[in-house]
């Protein structure tokens, strides 16, 4: 394989194979391709696009050119995460929610960029700061993040260098607005800097480079669809660039009105809405795919003042731990938390499809205004019914609740020393055993004992029975996992 094969090949306008594109992203991290050659390759892509497979492999390719983070050692969260701005005028969100994310016990590594055409970029904001450094070495960028909970950096020589060159090729030839090498720009330096969820902020209007709102969609869902296809929990948000983002535009400036905003009240009321206003709060009475995560006591009760406070909506997602899984109909009564809306489904169908919203009387729906694909359907409701009758007359949340702690303070006393076992936490029949290494080869030894069991994260054996088993059956089924565990 040679570089002028595949630059004819993607000059023609066809898909390159995954191998293909590893060899031309070698090249540019040895230097086996020339300046002449990429820029020639970047225009082919360019004028001829990359398939969303395309995309992802770029994006896979250029990642691991060089170093990546891994944050699981270094900070005690799974909570690593990341906001991304395409660039406007006078766009300075990035500045503002670091902090405040790292104040709400989240870590925020984020590796920012340069301005883009005629916008200013978070890092030549940064540089208008005296002695602030934004681009140190890997071990004192950890560190910050650490002791701090985030830091704003530059990307450095080892993180995703292929993209480091090719960027710099881009932006001579005229070929930065390609969406694919956008989309693998971005989040190959994301997916490298070890975050695990990524919100991401694209621009449009005269203050940005996306001039219309279709570009600006488009781009959107390239790096939404390509950040999943990579296994990053991701979002999207297209946000109005036809003006200045708060009241000020050029880097001290800039600077100077984000210490103002969070120090003192002086608040440009757009920029506050852009970064602190939500209409409603969206979580789970106990983090289910996150790790069987349980919110300390007071937490829910906590953000319900927070809410009335601000006119926000609170929204629960008892989707795992609603009917009956915790001992409760509803996870956010082990609170008393009344919520504005609960979100149901799975359980409530005992394996028959159904989605079900309930609202309290402040939320207004016209009907046929919201729905989900099982929800009005007369086989899924029939079965929803049944099974709250089944549960009422059986007495199944005071069995789940009796047994459920029964379980979970055996499995502590059994696993108390058993060094890979982190720890056992849990609510009735909705348990977490956090281990000191990866879960998967014990899911498989729990597997070859008839036993389902699935991953929360990558370290956490998650326990979610039915809630029809019995004490005598549970017990049972642990001390295989026990065994297992041993």
């Amino acid at each position: 394989m040679i570089p002028q094969e595949i630059i004819r090949k993607k000059r023609e306008g066809h898909s390159l194979t995954e191998e293909e594109i590893k060899f031309f992203v070698n090249g540019l991290t040895d230097k086996s391709f020339s300046d002449i050659q990429i820029a020639a390759m970047s225009m082919a892509i360019f004028l001829n696009d990359m398939s969303s497979e395309e995309t992802v492999w770029m994006t896979h390719a250029m990642k691991n050119s060089g170093d990546t983070l891994e944050w699981e050692k270094i900070v005690d969260s799974d909570l690593v995460c990341d906001k991304h701005s395409t660039g406007g005028v006078g766009d300075k969100t990035s500045l503002l929610l670091a902090p405040i994310l790292a104040a709400c016990d989240l870590f925020v590594p984020m590796i920012s960029g340069r301005g883009l055409g005629h916008t200013g970029g978070t890092l030549d904001k940064f540089d208008a700061i005296p002695g602030y450094n934004t681009q140190p070495d890997i071990e004192t960028f950890k560190k910050v993040v650490r002791e701090v909970g985030c830091a704003i950096i530059g990307q450095t020589s080892n993180l995703a260098p292929a993209d480091k060159k090719l960027y710099s090729i881009r932006d001579v030839v005229g070929t930065v607005e390609s969406l694919p090498l956008i989309t693998s720009s971005i989040l190959s330096k994301k997916i490298a800097s070890g975050v695990t969820s990524l919100v991401l902020d694209v621009k449009v209007g005269n203050g940005s480079f996306n001039s219309t709102i279709q570009i600006a969609e488009k781009l959107a869902k390239s790096l939404v669809n390509v950040a999943k296809g990579a296994d990053l929990k991701c979002e999207a948000l297209i946000t109005d660039m036809n003006q200045v983002l708060g009241k000020s535009a050029g880097h001290s400036l800039e600077v100077i009105e984000c210490i103002e905003y969070l120090t003192t009240p002086k608040r440009d009321k757009r920029l506050e809405i852009i970064t602190n206003d939500f209409a409603a709060v969206i979580l789970e009475p106990i983090q289910g795919e996150g790790g069987v995560i349980i919110p300390p006591d007071g937490y829910l009760k906590a953000v319900r003042e927070v809410c009335n406070e601000n006119g926000v909506l609170m929204i629960m997602d008892e989707i795992q731990t609603g009917i009956g899984r915790t001992g409760y109909w509803f996870g956010c009564e082990h609170e008393d938390v009344i919520p504005d809306i609960i979100c149901s489904s799975k359980m409530l169908g005992g394996g028959i499809p159904i989605g079900a919203m309930i609202a309290s009387s402040k939320i207004s729906f016209q009907r046929g205004k919201h729905g989900s694909t099982f929800g009005g359907n007369l086989i899924g409701c029939e079965a929803a019914s049944a099974v709250i009758d089944f549960m009422l007359t059986h007495n199944t949340l005071e069995h789940v609740k009796n047994v459920g702690e029964k379980a979970i303070n055996y499995l502590k006393t059994q696993t108390a020393n058993i060094t890979k076992v982190k720890e056992v936490r849990g609510r009735g029949f909705m348990i977490g055993i956090e281990l000191y290494e990866p879960a998967v080869p014990y899911l498989r030894a729990i597997f070859n004992e008839k036993i389902l069991a699935l991953s929360a994260g990558k370290k956490i054996i998650r326990l979610l029975p039915p809630l029809v088993t019995s004490e005598d059956d549970l017990m049972d089924g642990l001390n295989k996992i026990i065994r297992v565990l041993k």
